[in-house]
């Protein structure tokens, strides 16, 4: 089905990006916004905005019949979420296609599928994709923990089936800890995704955090467009990606393409979707999850391949083919991206205000996705990610020393931000050396803080 206007289920710079692609797609965008983002300049290049409610989120972004009602009437005929809010809600997926609209992104019943972390692991299992040892299914409320951990081994993590972003996580040392973190892991993940149930998973101790794009058109075609090493995080978010990732091989990485391939086809997928893997010290790799929607880090695949990911939804949700074969698909050079972030570098908490002055980097091989400028004020209401700074180069070394000097060519007054952690990283010898895991930012610790005037 051609398409015409597009509504941006989002926010901030997702949605600037998304109205880019609709309009070098020749098409119509309408934005929409709370009232606490009024006048916000992510709405500045939309050809139609929309108030869908109040400041929290909860009352406008993730209201469902205020989105969809504002479809209506801006005369949208397709919905894209960007990702964040309703990008990963079987039941806003299934709302916006009972609508008449077209939703940009996979099935409701696949979304549901991949959003149950339990029922993901069952599913690419049985397609012969590696999982990490763990529960066969979710923890009975009236089982014995330490009965199900014992042919698992210490340390195990106690995980919760639904949600994301670490909430309801847990490693466990030992038996006498693992009854009390079932339950708060319980209890947590109840509060924050409605749905209590957990499982057990081995503890990999110092994994590389490994994920691989896929597309999928509405007739079976699929392709991968590599991997992308997401491996410095803090509490379980992602600080800093990078392609391609140095811990795998050229056999390691046909073999991880091949098996997101497998959980792309084994399941039905459509549109762009993200397959994650853990990769422990010895290059096996295990599954982890796969999101099933556009990832914040997408700027880096499209920096080494030359292909726009947004674009290639908006025709996939059209109905047209991939457009490019497996074959056609090139990689080049080194591609990094580093999350900008409203939030103190040393403490790492969000750090909202008004922004007094702003000014971005530029020039060959740099590119800014962001959605403020000065005068713009950082809710605490919403996520405090400012830009995505991305830097492409011929070769990793290059790649770094380009982010360096990006960072140096940032301005950003009126609040606190993470540029300095950045610059911490990359100049890191852990970093540098590419022999990182997700426990670099432990291990490297907070950037020095700058001399007392």
């Amino acid at each position: 089905m051609p398409l015409r206007r597009v509504l941006v289920a989002n926010r901030g710079e997702i949605a600037r990006r998304v109205i880019r692609a609709c309009h070098d797609e020749g098409l119509e965008a309408v934005a929409v916004y709370s009232e606490a983002d009024a006048g916000a300049p992510f709405l500045d290049g939309a050809d139609a905005a929309m108030l869908i409610g109040p400041g929290p989120a909860a009352q406008s972004y993730l209201d469902v019949d205020a989105v969809l009602r504002a479809a209506r009437e801006s005369g949208a005929d397709a919905v894209h979420p960007g990702y964040g809010f309703l990008s990963e809600n079987p039941r806003f997926a299934a709302a916006v296609e009972a609508s008449g609209l077209t939703w940009v992104g996979p099935p409701g019943d696949v979304i549901e599928a991949m959003g149950n972390k339990v029922t993901a692991r069952i599913a690419v299992a049985e397609a012969g994709v590696p999982v990490a040892p763990g529960t066969d299914g979710p923890l009975p409320e009236d089982a014995d923990p330490v009965s199900a951990a014992a042919t698992i081994g210490y340390p195990v993590m106690v995980k919760a089936a639904a949600g994301g972003g670490g909430i309801g996580m847990q490693k466990v040392d030992s038996p006498e800890q693992l009854a009390a973190a079932v339950q708060t892991a319980r209890q947590r993940a109840q509060a924050a995704f409605g749905d209590g149930e957990v499982f057990l998973e081995r503890f990999l101790d110092g994994p590389r955090h490994v994920e691989f794009q896929v597309m999928c058109d509405q007739d079976g075609g699929s392709i991968q467009l590599g991997e992308r090493e997401c491996s410095v995080q803090r509490r379980h978010q992602k600080v800093i990606e990078e392609t391609p990732s140095c811990a795998l091989t050229p056999e390691l990485r046909q073999r991880m393409a091949a098996a997101a391939l497998l959980v792309a086809r084994t399941i039905g997928y459509v549109n762009a979707g993200t397959v994650e893997f853990l990769v422990d010290a010895n290059r096996d790799f295990y599954f982890l999850e796969m999101n099933t929607r556009l990832q914040v880090e997408h700027p880096i695949t499209e920096m080494c391949t030359g292909l726009d990911l947004v674009r290639m939804q908006l025709r996939i949700a059209a109905g047209q083919p991939l457009g490019v074969a497996q074959r056609e698909v090139r990689s080049s050079g080194h591609a990094i991206e580093m999350r900008v972030y409203a939030e103190d570098p040393y403490r790492m908490f969000p750090s909202p205000g008004t922004i007094t002055a702003y000014r971005e980097p530029s020039g060959e091989g740099v590119r800014v996705d962001g959605w403020v400028r000065q005068g713009t004020t950082v809710s605490h209401l919403y996520d405090p990610l400012i830009a995505k700074l991305v830097v492409h180069a011929a070769s990793r070394d290059a790649a770094i020393e380009r982010a360096l000097q990006a960072l140096d060519g940032y301005t950003i007054e009126g609040l606190k931000t993470n540029l300095p952690l950045h610059r911490h990283v990359l100049r890191s010898d852990a970093f540098r050396g590419g022999d990182y895991t997700t426990q670099i930012l432990q291990e490297i610790g907070s950037p020095p803080k700058p001399a007392a005037v």
